[in-house]
């Protein structure tokens, strides 16, 4: 059963309303969560079976992660921008700072962004859940 619109609403605002405290306490929650590649609701079950696959439910508590098709849209979001932030103004800081030719710091980044996105696959993934369970629950 989803969340409505309205009491998603609500729980959004009630972010914004929390002390600077509160805040980075609740980011510092979603980003341990997240990198240690965990169940949002109790911290304990793991999320992914193989690099690539997921499990559909927690072993502990059950939580269902993909909660409707293209559920994980926004991750892939999550890691583009992540890719473009890091080899975007990467490239100009080497093309400026060193002496690399030109076709070398092209193909250095042009790399990266083609493996980045696949190391950072499962993180954006676990991003993407916790700040979904978290502002939604």
């Amino acid at each position: 059963m989803g969340v409505s619109s309205d009491l998603r609403k609500v729980l959004h605002w009630q972010f914004f309303a929390m002390t600077p405290q509160g805040k980075i306490k609740k980011l510092g929650r979603i980003l341990r969560g997240s990198f240690q590649l965990k169940c949002p609701r109790c911290g304990e079950g793991a999320l992914f079976q193989t690099y690539f696959r997921m499990f559909t439910h927690c072993a502990v508590c059950d939580l269902k992660f993909e909660r409707e098709s293209g559920y994980f849209i926004g991750a892939m979001y999550l890691n583009y921008g992540a890719t473009i932030l890091i080899a975007f103004p990467s490239y100009f800081l080497f093309e400026k700072f060193t002496s690399i030719p030109f076709y070398a710091n092209l193909s250095v980044w042009a790399l990266f962004s083609a493996i980045f996105p696949i190391l950072f696959y499962r993180y954006s993934k676990s991003l993407w859940l916790n700040f979904d369970y978290i502002f939604s629950s």
